[in-house]
């Protein structure tokens, strides 16, 4: 595997086992690296070291958790992170300036800051407009080309115009599909994790692809701007997610494309969440 393969296995592993007493060991042990030359290796690729990566992903997973599970204490939302509740209230606060209690106060809110447009304050959909359209399907699984982005979800458009136009696979039957991992209301601006992916006909013994795993899925119709892309996502995980009896089964959503319309910034898409 080249550098950039074995860090995203690495990634991969890492937020697989945030739940997990996790060691930087353990990481470089699945890689068959020495613990030294991993860490090395991870900041030169990724610009953080590899434990102030797992100490962001679990605070903000923590968050995400916040608002899906509103049923569920926070202390015990800090211990599956391994935070004791004074810990997790000075950690959390020093990423959010909030503490956890005041955090999942402001949820109650059906307004959300929008990180992309400075100042604008998004007002959200019900749960009765999400119930409305949401369908629960059975989505196959499928075989990607992939591309993982560290960075800013700012950036996205022009990265999907250099994987388009740069890869072999792509073609008039080729379906763009995002794979997130992050929650853009939490997550600093910097530091979003997305893999764009090209969907192929059959699998490859290629380094850049792998397996969306197929399942139940709640499945979200948006047509509309780019821009409206993140207003409609917000309301169908604070608003619609936690009062459905259904609960995420992987941490991470998928954004599959039917149209885009790039020079209108215009897209049709559908949001899919992996539930149980």
């Amino acid at each position: 595997m080249n550098r950039k393969a074995l860090m995203n296995k690495s990634i991969d592993y890492i937020l697989a086992h945030l739940e997990e007493p996790l060691s930087i060991e353990d990481v470089a042990r699945q890689i068959s690296f020495s613990k030294y030359y991993f860490c090395r290796l991870f900041k030169e690729e990724t610009g953080e070291s590899v434990y102030s990566f797992i100490k962001r992903m679990r605070v903000e997973q923590s968050a995400i958790d916040l608002k899906l599970q509103m049923d569920k204490r926070i202390t015990d939302i800090g211990l599956d992170y391994g935070y004791s509740a004074s810990n997790f209230s000075s950690v959390f606060k020093g990423y959010y300036r909030l503490s956890p209690q005041a955090y999942r106060k402001s949820l109650e809110t059906a307004t959300v800051s929008n990180p992309f447009v400075p100042a604008k304050q998004e007002v959200l959909d019900g749960f009765d407009a999400y119930q409305s359209k949401v369908r629960i399907r059975e989505l196959k699984e499928q075989h990607v080309m992939y591309e993982r982005t560290l960075g800013n979800y700012q950036e996205l458009k022009d990265r999907w115009a250099s994987l388009i136009e740069e890869s072999a696979y792509y073609d008039e039957t080729t379906v763009l599909i995002e794979k997130f991992y992050n929650d853009p209301a939490a997550a600093t601006e910097e530091n979003s994790i997305c893999d764009l992916c090209l969907t192929l006909t059959e699998a490859l013994p290629d380094e850049q692809t792998m397996v969306i795993a197929g399942g139940k899925y709640a499945v979200f119709p948006y047509e509309g701007t780019i821009e409206g892309i993140f207003r409609v996502m917000q309301g169908l995980f604070r608003m619609w997610l936690p009062k459905s009896g259904y609960r995420m089964r992987e941490n991470y959503g998928l954004t599959i494309y039917q149209g885009i319309d790039w020079e209108r910034e215009y897209v049709q898409l559908e949001m899919c969440i992996p539930i149980k």
